[in-house]
C-alpha cells in the first residue's frame, strides 16, 4: 500500500449512486488523490474527473466506509468513497437500480423473519432488527414480532407506492441503496429511537427493488407501555429514515423516469 503521508498520493475506492451514478456513468471507480487528504479536498478531487456531478450543488453528500463525512475528515489509502444525492425523503404525503443479490443479505447472515419470505436480518437488541429484503413485506407479521406482553401499544406505519405524483400516473417503483450503511443508518436510528422516547422495541423493515403500485415499501413498528411514546417514536423514526438512511427511490411514469431526492445533508445531534 501506498503511504498516506502528506505529501503523497493514496489510492480509494469510489462508489456512486442514485442520479450520481447516472451522472458519472459508472457504479464504481479507483481514484489516485493528491494531499490534503481530507474530506473536503477529496471531493473536489472527484468533481473534477466527473464534473457531471457538479449540478448537484451542495445538495451532493460523501461517506467514508459508511459513514457521513465532515469535510475535515481524513481519508487514507484504501478507504471506501461514497457520493451520492440526498436520500429518497419524499414529502409528507409521499410515501433506485443496485439490487440486493437473491441468495444474500447486507448484514452477512440469514435469520427465520415472520416478517417476509427471507428477510435478512440485523437485529441489535433482542427484539429490535433493520432489515432489507427483496421479497414482499408481510405488515402483521413485522408487528407481532414487537409485542411483549409488558407493552400496552404497538403502532405500525405501512408505507406503500401510490399510483398518483403530484398529477402524474406512477407506473412503478425501484428502490435501490447503500446496503451496509443504510442498515448501520438504521440501527443508529434504533439507538436514538430508545434515547428519545418510552420504548420497548423498534423494527424497520424496508423493501429493496421493483415495486408495483400498491406493494409496501417500508415498514415501520413500535411497541411501548403505552401508546403515546409509541405513536410518537414511529413518526419520528420514518421523518429520520427519510433524511439520513441511504436508500434511493426512482418513479416511472408513463412519460419518463426521476429519482426522488429528499432535502440535502443530514445533521446529527
Amino acid at each position: 500500500m501506498q503511504s498516506s503521508g502528506e505529501n503523497s498520493t493514496i489510492s480509494v475506492n469510489v462508489l456512486f449512486f442514485g442520479a450520481a451514478r447516472d451522472a458519472t456513468g459508472t457504479d464504481e471507480a479507483q481514484l489516485t488523490l493528491n494531499p490534503p487528504h481530507n474530506s473536503q479536498n477529496t471531493l473536489e478531487q472527484v468533481l473534477n474527473t466527473y464534473p457531471g456531478l457538479r449540478r448537484f450543488g451542495k445538495s451532493l453528500l460523501f461517506a467514508v466506509n459508511q459513514e457521513y463525512a465532515e469535510p475535515d475528515r481524513e481519508i487514507t489509502d484504501g478507504d471506501e468513497l461514497a457520493i451520492f444525492p440526498p436520500v429518497s425523503g419524499g414529502s409528507e404525503n409521499n410515501s433506485p437500480a443496485t439490487q440486493l443479490p437473491e441468495e444474500e443479505n447486507c448484514a452477512g447472515n440469514r435469520t427465520p423473519s415472520a416478517g417476509s419470505t427471507d428477510v435478512p436480518s440485523a437485529s441489535t437488541a433482542a427484539r429490535d432488527f433493520f432489515e432489507l429484503t427483496l421479497h414482499p413485506i408481510d405488515v402483521g407479521a413485522v408487528a407481532r414480532r414487537v409485542v411483549l406482553p409488558e407493552c400496552g401499544a404497538t403502532v405500525t406505519l405501512d408505507g406503500y407506492a401510490r399510483e398518483w405524483t403530484r398529477g402524474r400516473r406512477t407506473l412503478h417503483l425501484i428502490y435501490e441503496a447503500y446496503l451496509p450503511m443504510a442498515i448501520s443508518e438504521m440501527e443508529r436510528l434504533g439507538r436514538q429511537a430508545h434515547e428519545k422516547f418510552d420504548i420497548a422495541h423498534i423494527g424497520i423493515v424496508h423493501r429493496m427493488g421493483r415495486l408495483e403500485i400498491g406493494e409496501t415499501s417500508v415498514v415501520i413498528a413500535v411497541s411501548a407501555p403505552h401508546r403515546r411514546a409509541a405513536f410518537a417514536a414511529c413518526e419520528w423514526a420514518i421523518r429520520e429514515l427519510k433524511r439520513t438512511v441511504p436508500i434511493w427511490k426512482k418513479e416511472f411514469f408513463e412519460d419518463g423516469e426521476v429519482w426522488v431526492e429528499g432535502e440535502g445533508a443530514p445533521t446529527f445531534e
